[in-house]
């Protein structure tokens, strides 16, 4: 699938929930579906800086596709992770820095969270940029 199509779906997903608790107890049951990182990768390199909570993110290269893994001690971070972890995973690091990442806005979160919660969804996209931009800069090397 597509990063769009997997958007689309998540769209879709949330278009079905009116209220919006019922949009973050779906983040929330996401974030608890994520399996949690092991102990030697919670470390101040994995942390990403901007979340007003602990989040870490490591990225692995597979076959010219990335692939990310997070953990967070905020359910609600863990959710908002696991949802961009769910639409870049399996792209290459080219597809991840071209995606324009709609679907943030079409759900409705950008609007819904808080200006901590929000700076911390610009920090995650970021380091996901960062993380392909530099497995693109070693593929090209």
């Amino acid at each position: 699938m597509t990063i769009n199509e997997i958007q689309d779906e998540v769209i879709e997903e949330f278009s079905e929930l009116e209220d919006w608790m019922d949009r973050y107890q779906l983040l929330i049951s996401l974030g608890e579906e994520q399996e949690p990182l092991p102990e030697s990768e919670k470390t101040e390199q994995n942390l990403i800086d901007g979340c007003q909570s602990r989040l870490w993110l490591c990225c692995d290269e597979k076959d010219g596709k990335l692939y990310y893994r997070a953990e967070s001690d905020a359910l609600i971070v863990k959710g908002i992770i696991t949802l961009l972890i769910r639409v870049l995973n399996g792209h290459t690091p080219q597809e991840i820095l071209d995606a324009d990442l709609y679907f943030i806005d079409r759900v409705g979160l950008s609007e819904h969270l808080s200006p901590t919660r929000s700076n911390g969804l610009l920090s995650m996209k970021k380091q996901m940029r960062m993380y392909a931009l530099a497995y693109k800069t070693k593929q090209e090397g």
